[in-house]
Order: C-alpha cells, then sequence, then structure tokens
C-alpha cells in the first residue's frame, strides 16, 4: 500500500506548516521521544549521530512546507 493510498480520502494532522522556529521542539522533546522508544525495547540513543539522526527524523515527521503537503 502506498503512501497514497493510505491518505487518500484521509484526513491527517501531519505534517504541520512550518514555516520558523517552534519553541515546542526542544531537546527535551527528542530525549523524551528516545525514552519511548528505550521503554518499547529499541536500543538506547547514546551516540551523536543517533541522536542527530532521531531529531531530524522526528522533524520531518512533524513539520512540512505548504508546498510539499499532500
Amino acid at each position: 500500500m502506498s503512501d497514497t493510498d493510505l491518505r487518500s480520502g484521509a484526513e491527517f494532522s501531519y505534517p504541520l506548516p512550518h514555516a520558523g522556529p517552534d519553541a515546542r521542539f526542544t531537546e527535551s522533546l527528542v530525549t523524551s521521544v528516545a525514552a519511548v522508544l528505550v521503554g518499547c525495547g529499541y536500543p538506547r540513543v547514546d551516540a551523536s549521530a543517533d541522536r542527530a539522526a532521531l531529531e531530524s527524523a522526528l522533524g520531518a515527521f512533524l513539520y512540512n512546507t505548504l508546498e510539499k503537503r499532500i
């Protein structure tokens, strides 16, 4: 099933339109998401490269420009 199939006819909340800094996107948010992953049995996010990748993935999920919205 493609991304288009999943979204056709369905309303969605994410990604959010993003025009600049968002005070809610903090180190604490990334740390909390990392803790949830560990709680679900995934490995700890200890390496700085892993933390940067998590932050990037979280940002990509949460935000998008209006031009890129499906």
